[in-house]
């Protein structure tokens, strides 16, 4: 097995262009020269110390730094953690000295979230400013094999990735070097990733899909990378254009936003050939093929590596594919461990026994999860019983080919039976004025869960039509009895993370107090109505009644019955 720190070496005289955004056009040798000059800066701010680890966070936007700064740790067998600029005060300082980051590397612009923060001890770096440009000037001339650092094996921790944490504070997950190196060749040649390709990097790279599936493979290949600062749609195609990308990787409802973009004539004008990425949706993924004639091909992985989900020729549509070699991969109940049997499905696709089906994905095999920094009440729960599990739900058909789910997280109960949301987001997505759908539980008022959507609509789409919806409801022949939503809120655009993962906690939080307009069937048969002031005032006599807190009121925000 080899190391990041090798791909980083390997790129030293190579003159091809090798990084490229806004400003700054580097060649692979001036990449491998500016780390190597940050891993000699980073050697002499933190020689090594007894009980002191050699970690460093970066606080950056996806700058050029951030790649350099990634090279620069690997050479110097320090650890990176990305810190999330979206987290403020007590969170933000948290993080960073949850990781033990003795330097912090930042940008003016994220400076002020720093102010007045209990960091005692951390060097921090803003590097657009002349000051840090002197103190990496006499480092200027140093190459890779230069960096008389610790010694750096396929062991070497390298990565310190936060999960995103909509409950609780966040967990670091550990990557060393040699998983990293290995999965970005894995998706080299999974992918057939070429030197001549370019990566489009626009997903945040403290998160571990920019850093694990666009920057990893892009290093292993000796392929160029292009930089945008934050994700844009607006200039996802300029962008993939004018750098000649071919790859880019995806989370969340990205593809959403650039499927809302007004449609021209030149959409398929580029080389943009492959989107990797999860949450997508069969019928975004479809809807963003026949546009701009690139294929979105829908993964399982996450930053800890403990299970992967392949696809493989013949993989049917809507699923994710088959266990990654050398993993066994298992769909159980979440309580007992027993394995659920095999999902059936109605002549048009519909899932008919998800009650049954639907559990827990685990994985029963060896695997590569390296487990969080200090935190080994989530590595117990992680690792039961000798298996990995997940925390994501899946469903397997006859074939072995596995399906998402969602998150355990996300699960609902209605009227004993057990949902996943996003089999009912999945559905809703196809109405044809629906931007974006997200799908989450809150408590009826006896006992359990109801559904509630949020949705937002598409562009010129002026307000939301009761009775077509409903309409298109009644015409979806895999949509169970118990799935339409009680509720639906009428967003103007739905609350992301950081990442653009859709923010159900949030969402959850405001529930049937939201501001937002609200429609609702007072029963399953009754058409949708708007939820006005006396209709509210009716549900909560209703919770009253039954002592239960009303959705979204400061006291009634704990999480829906399982």
């Amino acid at each position: 097995m080899g190391t990041v720190a090798e791909l980083v070496r390997r790129q030293w005289g190579d003159h091809r262009t090798g990084l490229r955004d806004e400003h700054t056009t580097l060649t692979h040798h001036q990449v491998a020269s500016g780390a190597a000059a940050r891993a000699a800066l980073l050697t002499e701010l933190m020689p090594d110390r007894p009980g002191s680890e050699p970690h460093l966070g970066l606080l950056l936007d996806n700058t050029p730094e951030y790649p350099l700064w990634l090279g620069a740790a690997a050479l110097a067998g320090a650890a990176v953690a990305g810190i999330n600029p979206t987290r403020r005060g007590a969170e933000l300082a948290r993080d960073i000295r949850h990781t033990d980051c003795r330097v912090l590397v930042t940008q003016r612009a994220h400076l002020p979230l720093l102010d007045g923060l209990p960091l005692p001890g951390l060097r921090v770096l803003v590097t657009d400013t002349d000051a840090y440009r002197e103190l990496l000037a006499p480092f200027a001339t140093a190459a890779p094999d230069d960096i008389a650092a610790r010694p750096v094996r396929p062991d070497t921790r390298l990565l310190l990735s936060f999960t995103s944490g909509s409950t609780g504070a966040p967990k670091a997950a550990v990557c060393t070097q040699g998983r990293l190196a290995a999965a970005g060749a894995s998706l080299v040649s999974h992918f057939g990733t070429r030197p001549d390709d370019t990566h489009y990097i626009c997903m945040p790279m403290f998160h571990g899909n920019a850093v694990i599936a666009d920057w990893a493979p892009a290093l292993a290949a000796g392929a160029g990378i292009a930089l945008r600062a934050r994700f844009s749609a607006s200039r996802f195609l300029p962008d993939v254009r004018r750098y000649g990308a071919t790859y880019f990787t995806y989370v969340g409802r990205a593809v959403q936003y650039l499927l809302a973009t007004p449609e021209g004539p030149d959409d398929r004008d580029h080389r943009l050939r492959l989107g990797f990425g999860t949450e997508a949706g069969a019928v975004d993924a479809a809807r963003f093929e026949a546009r701009f004639g690139v294929r979105l091909v829908e993964g399982y992985g996450s930053s800890e590596g403990g299970a992967a989900v392949q696809r493989t020729p013949g993989t049917p549509a809507g699923a994710i594919g088959r266990a990654a070699p050398g993993d066994d991969l298992a769909v159980v109940d979440p309580d007992t461990g027993r394995e659920r049997p095999p999902a059936r499905f109605s002549p048009t696709g519909a899932l008919l026994n998800a009650d049954e089906a639907v559990g827990e994905l685990v994985n029963r095999g060896p695997n590569p999860f390296e487990g969080y920094w200090r935190n080994p009440e989530a590595d117990a729960a992680r690792r039961r019983g000798g298996w990995y599990w997940t925390g994501d739900l899946f469903y397997r058909d006859a074939d072995g080919f596995l399906y998402f789910a969602g998150r355990t997280d996300d699960r609902l109960r209605v009227d004993s039976e057990n949902l996943a949301a996003a089999m009912i987001e999945n559905i809703l997505a196809r109405w044809e004025h629906a931007a974006g759908v997200a799908v989450y539980a809150v408590p009826d008022p006896v006992a359990g869960d109801q559904v509630m959507a949020a949705l937002a609509l598409r562009p010129g789409v002026d307000r939301f039509d009761p009775t077509a919806f409903g309409a298109f409801l009644a015409a979806q022949g895999d949509l169970g009895t118990k799935m339409p939503p009680t509720y639906v809120r009428v967003v103007p655009e739905l609350p992301l993370t950081a990442t653009n993962k859709i923010h159900r906690a949030a969402l959850r939080r405001t529930a049937l107090a939201c501001a937002d307009p609200v429609w609702w069937r007072p029963t399953p048969t009754s058409p949708y109505e708007p939820l006005d002031a006396p209709a509210r005032e009716t549900l909560r006599r209703r919770y009253a009644a039954r002592h239960r807190p009303f959705p979204g009121d400061p006291d009634g925000q704990q999480q829906p019955e399982r």
